[in-house]
């Protein structure tokens, strides 16, 4: 039953089969970055690029990010799922699809996108389908979740920039999704920054110690 119940964990759910979620988030959503101390849901700056990542447990991920020069802000969040406003808990049972992503919001005249792609191919192992480390379900993918044409085409040229330099390490093939940003429902308040609420707090990501390399032409 148990290995049952893990192998449901790490295949996604029919959309016909997930739960039926709400119309509203049942908890109230964080208004401003806590280290940062802008708005997590904006508004934003004119101008502001939006891309979002999978990388496992959406609270290391993030605090790599909100420490990248030229990033406005970062939160935490469920995407690319079924489910209207999930919570936390529903996430993790594996029956709405959604992914643990950190949502970027960065100033392209500060920090390129592809030094934000630097950070999310080196900051994880993206080899590893639906799980990361010891962290095991579909909530744990890799994913690039484009905004932009521009996004796309970056993404897709790192991947194959970077992919047979993890086969010379030893690595499998990526499984890193790249897909358009769709779905998108703020995480729990405690969520947010929460490595930096919780300095010592759990942390499962690693990155394979192979160099990414940066160096690629996006508009």
């Amino acid at each position: 039953m148990f290995l049952d119940r893990m192998a449901k964990r790490m295949k996604l759910p029919d959309p016909s089969q997930t739960l039926p979620g709400r119309s509203s988030p049942s908890y109230p959503l964080a208004v401003d970055h806590a280290t940062l101390g802008t708005p997590l849901l904006g508004p934003w700056p004119d101008g502001s690029g939006v891309v979002r990542f999978g990388m496992g447990c959406f609270w290391g991920a993030e605090r790599m990010f909100w420490q990248v020069p030229g990033v406005f802000v970062t939160s935490v969040g469920y995407g690319q799922g079924t489910t209207p406003n999930p919570t936390y808990e529903e996430v993790c049972s594996g029956h709405t699809g959604h992914n643990e992503i950190v949502e970027v919001v960065f100033d392209a005249t500060k920090v390129s996108f592809e030094a934000l792609l630097k950070t999310f191919w080196e900051g994880h192992d993206p080899t590893q389908g639906m799980r990361q480390g010891n962290d095991l379900g579909t909530q744990y993918r890799s994913g690039i979740y484009f905004t932009t044409e521009g996004q796309y085409e970056a993404a897709v040229a790192s991947k194959d920039e970077f992919e047979p330099m993890l086969k010379a390490a030893g690595y499998g093939e990526i499984t890193t999704e790249i897909e358009p940003a769709t779905t998108w429902f703020p995480a729990e308040e405690y969520h947010q920054q929460y490595l930096h609420k919780v300095p010592n707090g759990y942390c499962g990501l690693g990155g394979t110690g192979v160099s990414c390399p940066v160096g690629l032409n996006t508009n």
